[in-house]
């Protein structure tokens, strides 16, 4: 049996694949390279470049390999991007993950998990958010994960032997403790790899997008989760279904909240020295705060999270930030 992890040249997917083989599973990558990287990949598990889009190829991979299941990571994922261009994101995150739904029903895949975000609550009414909570997103980032949810609730509904998991992340970030992977797309949006590439002087400023958030500095507030941590999430997802568990969602989060200014302030802390960050506008698409009920995930899957520290997780960015830099210069 093999695992086929879709997006497992980028960030997340990445790390899951390193954890895969760690537990030597034969893993199969799928990834289109849009924004992933070949090299990302563990050279324990085989790359086929391809779009999860493609039923047909998808369907070869699962004969070819006897997959039992599947970890969805591909997609697009920037929030304020998903304003502007909600039909690519309806494309790449609902559209194409219905293929790749028809491709497991019809080459017999029993197992589903999906790379699903706390974008789902939208602004919620209260904090932490449940899982029970009123899903209402307010970007179409968060619109088109939420109707991949409803697909796979229904395709699991419709096919007998098709079961799912989806865990709805929190602010992920950090890197690999042991240094293999980490996040290495140049111009990513999250927030912790912005200040850390500020605070090395490979961005001249970063922004801090609205001070006039109801929070008590104003600024937004996040659930901020290790990337270590989440694939642990998956694992025990995967151990769950292929244990007989029943299709199920689950809040990947440690239910704490930093606001933007103590990342900023945990990054210099790290680093040892301010840098220059800059007031801008409010974006389209952010809550003012978001942080996870994340019991369920600990009672149901049996989750332990190792990595419960902002600290931690900043000085794990900021490592592989400086391994980049010397990565790139030797290139």
């Amino acid at each position: 049996m093999a695992v086929l992890v879709t997006g497992g040249a980028g960030y997340i997917g990445s790390h899951m694949v390193c954890a895969l083989v760690d537990r030597a599973e034969e893993v199969v990558v799928l990834d289109n390279l849009s924004t992933g990287f070949a090299w990302a990949v563990s050279p324990g598990a085989e790359l086929i470049e391809g779009d999860i889009g493609d039923i047909d190829l998808v369907c070869r991979i699962a004969g070819e390999h006897n997959i039992d299941a599947v970890i969805h990571f591909a997609g697009s994922i920037v929030v304020p991007e998903s304003v502007t261009d909600p039909l690519g994101y309806y494309l790449n995150n609902t559209v194409k993950s219905r293929a790749l739904m028809e491709a497991c029903v019809k080459s017999g895949i029993p197992h589903f998990i999906f790379s699903s975000t706390a974008a789902v609550y939208g602004n919620p009414k209260v904090i932490p958010v449940f899982e029970s909570n009123e899903q209402a997103p307010i970007s179409p980032y968060g619109s088109s994960k939420l109707m991949t949810e409803w697909m796979l609730r229904d395709a699991a509904a419709a096919h007998d032997g098709f079961d799912y998991v989806a865990l709805r992340y929190f602010n992920v970030a950090g890197a690999d403790p042991k240094g293999r992977t980490g996040q290495s797309t140049p111009q990513a949006t999250h927030l912790i790899k912005v200040a850390c590439q500020t605070a090395l002087g490979q961005r001249d400023h970063m922004q801090v997008f609205g001070r006039d958030y109801d929070t008590p500095d104003g600024t937004c507030i996040r659930d901020y989760i290790h990337v270590s941590d989440l694939v642990v999430a998956h694992v025990d997802a995967l151990a769950y279904l292929r244990g007989g568990g029943k299709s199920d969602v689950f809040n990947c989060g440690y239910g704490t909240g930093y606001s933007v200014l103590d990342v900023i302030g945990a990054v210099e802390r790290a680093f040892g020295a301010p840098f220059k960050v800059i007031d801008a506008p409010r974006r389209a698409g952010d809550p003012p705060a978001i942080v996870a009920g994340a019991e369920r995930v600990r009672s149901v899957l049996g989750w332990m999270p190792r990595h419960d520290d902002l600290n931690g997780i900043v000085q794990s960015a900021l490592d592989w930030e400086r391994h980049l830099e010397r990565r790139n210069d030797a290139a």
